[in-house]
């Protein structure tokens, strides 16, 4: 209890921060203000209770007219103050969302904590389906936590409110006799409703504790089965060449079993805790009406006055029943706040483990490697590379067979691979990176063309430069925000020409490429690199690559070889 409600405050601190988070504290204060004048309005309810029932007594017509309309009053009353609530409650909700959501970005993008985090980087903590926490967490968290936080207060209220009124009329004692002994309990109406509500409240834990692992299993199960389908729409053409459709098929009955199994589990629970739940909450509003028939049937109160005491004692055991009620979205509440604070907490830069590299900026505005091994997340040795020096200007092409870590030597340069030992001095400028698949983001062909810049007023011509002559023209794709290779409709060689040359528009000082030009003829390559070149005359090339990279000018080689060790290294100064 105590580690859910340190996550819980933790996590509303963060939605009440910044701008938003101030105007969603007005609107709570809008809501908890309007609760408050509906309480007062159920006050008056109980007390119309009496003056109603004491004129059916008394078969005054004209006064239970008059009550009639006083209740038709109270009632609108009510209700619109309740739909006022609900309203400013949603305005709470999306701005607290949209906080809570910001933070949450800005956590898993800063520090490439989005990457870190990833299964197979060793980052020793792996968050799975982070989509699901950002997308669905934050909003669960903020609607389950609303909403009974505001039930909450208002439940406290609300207690003080009724108990007060239950108090002043339960002045008449329950008197009975046990073994020749006399016995009597004064105001017996009051404890009789905080008994009641204890043995409820723990009985229904007791029944549903375990409802907050099998909401955390659920969550993860449906997150893990949406990733699964969302994986085989991206990766719909290479599925349907391998004619993988049985294979794709068995995962995700796989995957669904998974979801169908816990929520079987989910249903047993729930169907337990309701068949005490539910009965009590039918039983609520009648068990005060029989509780305190003696204090009736013994003159001590009239007609109006027993519904009068029936209603308080109703309210009052409604409002302390209020744990029972919403047991289920409070599980559900714990396991969204677990899920989200593990979330932000892995994401949280002061968590990421230390680096054995060490990435350090050039004083003499080369590149420069020294020392460097570079192992595999669980400190297996992966390669041995010899220092180097690359000055400014120049083009140094790392070959090796597959497997030897050229490709992870330039993650280990962009600050990616922290598993290892040495030095890297990295100069100042302007960097790029390309990756071996070349990148398309959410959207059509222009924002493929202007990745990753696109807020500038030459956009337009920008796009068209890159994209000319590839596929069919520089036609943007149809439809909405999916953009693989596929629906650009462009080929595995055009995504790689099309990732040079917005390359060539970023005019970068050093650019790290990782087999840009794989699926490329010889021709193509030289005609690409050479207007890389022509482009960048001042740039900086590190290029792995399988065979020499023609267009380049000259090019210095760094041959990668898996017998290298601290024997073998010798200094070398290229370009």
């Amino acid at each position: 209890m105590i580690a859910f409600l340190k996550r819980l405050f933790r996590l509303l601190r963060l939605c009440a921060s910044g701008r938003e988070g101030r105007i969603g504290l007005a609107y709570l204060a809008a809501v908890l203000a309007l609760g408050f004048v509906g309480i007062w309005v159920q006050v008056r309810l109980i007390a119309w209770s009496a003056a109603f029932y004491n004129a059916v007594q008394q078969v005054n017509g004209p006064e239970m007219a008059r009550q009639v309309g006083v209740f038709l009053l109270l009632v609108g009353a009510s209700a619109s103050l309740y739909l006022a609530g609900r309203y400013i409650q949603k305005l709470l909700e999306i701005t607290w969302r949209k906080r809570l959501t910001e933070i949450a970005l800005d956590r898993w993008l800063t520090g490439r904590a989005y990457w870190r985090l990833r299964a197979g980087n060793g980052s020793g903590v792996e968050i799975d389906n982070p989509d699901q926490r950002v997308a669905d967490d934050c909003r669960l968290f903020v609607e389950k936590a609303t909403q009974e936080g505001v039930d909450f207060i208002h439940a406290v209220a609300s207690l003080v409110s009724y108990l007060a009124v239950l108090w002043g009329l339960s002045t008449f004692p329950l008197a009975f006799e046990i073994a020749g002994l006399a016995v009597e309990i004064p105001r017996y109406m009051v404890w009789a409703a905080f008994l009641y509500v204890a043995l409820a409240s723990a009985l229904t834990h007791w029944l549903g504790a375990p409802l907050k692992m099998l909401n955390f299993q659920q969550q993860k199960r449906e997150a893990d089965f949406r990733f699964a389908l969302a994986h085989l729409r991206e990766q719909a053409e290479a599925v349907a060449l391998h004619g993988g459709e049985q294979a794709e098929r068995r995962g995700l009955d796989r995957r669904f079993a998974a979801v169908a199994s816990n929520w079987r589990a989910l249903m047993r629970r729930d169907l337990i805790l309701g068949c005490f739940t539910r009965p009590y909450m039918q039983t609520v509003l009648r068990v005060p009406l029989f509780l305190a028939l003696p204090g009736f049937i013994a003159g001590k109160i009239t007609f109006g006055g027993l519904m009068q005491v029936a209603s308080a004692f109703s309210s009052v055991v409604t409002t302390l029943s209020w744990f029972v009620f919403s047991y289920r979205d409070l599980a559900e509440l714990a396991a969204t706040a677990s899920r989200l604070d593990h979330f932000l907490d892995a994401t949280d830069p002061a968590n990421a483990p230390p680096s054995g590299v060490a990435v350090r900026p050039s004083a003499t505005g080369a590149l420069a490697v020294r020392g460097l091994r570079l192992n595999d997340p669980h400190g297996a040795p992966i390669a041995a590379i010899p220092d180097f020096t690359l000055a400014a200007g120049g083009c140094l092409w790392i070959r090796g067979r597959s497997g030897l870590g050229k490709s992870t030597l330039l993650k280990a340069v962009a600050g990616l691979w922290p598993h290892g030992e040495g030095v890297i001095e990295r100069p100042g400028g302007a960097v790029a990176v390309l990756p071996q698949r070349p990148y398309a983001p959410l959207g059509g062909r222009r924002e493929a063309a202007l990745y990753p810049h696109g807020d500038g007023s030459d956009d337009e011509a920008r796009a068209a430069r890159v994209l000319a002559g590839l596929g069919s023209g520089s036609r943007p794709a149809a439809g909405g925000d999916a953009a693989s290779t596929a629906q650009l409709g462009l080929s595995g060689g055009e995504m790689q020409r099309l990732a040079l040359r917005r390359l060539k528009e970023s005019r970068p000082d050093w650019a790290f490429l990782d087999e840009p030009t794989s699926a490329l003829d010889e021709a193509a390559e030289r005609e690409e690199l050479s207007a890389l070149r022509a482009a960048l005359p001042d740039a900086t090339f590190v290029i792995v690559a399988h065979r020499r990279p023609e267009g380049l000018g000259e090019v210095a080689e760094l041959r990668l070889d898996p017998a290298a060790d601290d024997d073998m290294r010798g200094r070398r100064r290229l370009g």
